[in-house]
């Protein structure tokens, strides 16, 4: 009976570091303008907010301020290589000051819904792909949301240089919002980061964004540079901020924000 006993609990032991060891490593999309391939484990939540993300546009002739508070993406693995998506930002504020004066929004964010399906190592390990098709429902106030449905595609990529370094690629397609609210128009970008692991807890990210936005108003180029620090608090705790600037007259000055991720 002892030698029984001994065995029962041996095989315990072993089932339980093996689903130890199956565990995937948290893999929060914060921070940063690159979308990762993986995908959050099956039965898994990913709660990822900004506590505050501010915006500035300097343009000919007026300044535009754009705070968001709250902005929010949870992400909930439904099989081993799909997850589930719903973002909504519950408070934004808009503050543009031109020749005439200074106008001021305050209100909701619109909701976006998506779906990303992980097609080669949900868990980001090595050389992963996956594909994500969005929605955005026209929740929101005017400027703060964008006034009508739209749409996008990404191919997040990721790649692992080595144990230090993993290199990231998000190109999109997008049926964006027109600039007036009504319709939708094409829009397309890619995004390329390289992320260095400075030891277990720390990550520093760099990353480039060109977009191409064919607004029938005015059609623009933007191009935009990031630099991202996250902190692995514990394995399902993530601190970040993140600064970000414009590279050219099209895109916004400066961007900066500070958010946390959990898993349950």
């Amino acid at each position: 009976m002892k030698s029984l006993a001994v065995v029962l609990v041996s095989l315990a032991a072993m089932h339980a570091a093996s689903a130890s060891a199956q565990e995937r490593e948290y893999c929060p999309e914060r921070p940063g303008i690159d979308t990762p391939a993986c995908t959050m484990a099956k039965g898994r939540i990913s709660v990822e907010t900004s506590i505050a993300d501010w915006t500035r546009d300097d343009q000919p002739g007026s300044r535009d301020d754009n705070i968001l508070i709250g902005d929010t993406l949870v992400r909930v693995g439904v099989t081993d290589t799909i997850e589930a998506r719903v973002g909504w930002t519950p408070f934004g504020h808009d503050r543009m000051r031109g020749s005439t004066g200074v106008d001021t929004v305050d209100g909701v964010g619109d909701v976006s819904l998506g779906l990303k399906a992980n097609l080669y190592n949900p868990d980001g390990s090595g050389f992963s792909l996956a594909v994500l098709p969005y929605v955005t429902l026209p929740v929101g106030r005017s400027s703060i949301g964008a006034g009508d449905w739209g749409a996008g595609f990404l191919i997040p990529v990721t790649y692992e240089l080595s144990d230090t370094v993993s290199l990231d690629l998000s190109p999109e397609i997008d049926a964006a919002v027109d600039q007036d609210g009504n319709g939708r128009h094409l829009a397309y970008s890619a995004a390329a980061g390289l992320a260095l692991k400075l030891d277990k807890d720390f990550t520093l990210t760099g990353e480039l964004q060109a977009l191409r936005d064919d607004d029938p108003e005015e059609h623009a180029t933007q191009a935009v540079a990031a630099l991202s620090l996250a902190w692995s608090a514990s394995d399902d705790l993530q601190f970040d901020v993140l600064g970000a600037a414009g590279l050219n007259d099209a895109a916004p000055d400066a961007r900066l924000y500070a958010g946390v991720s959990r898993r349950f």
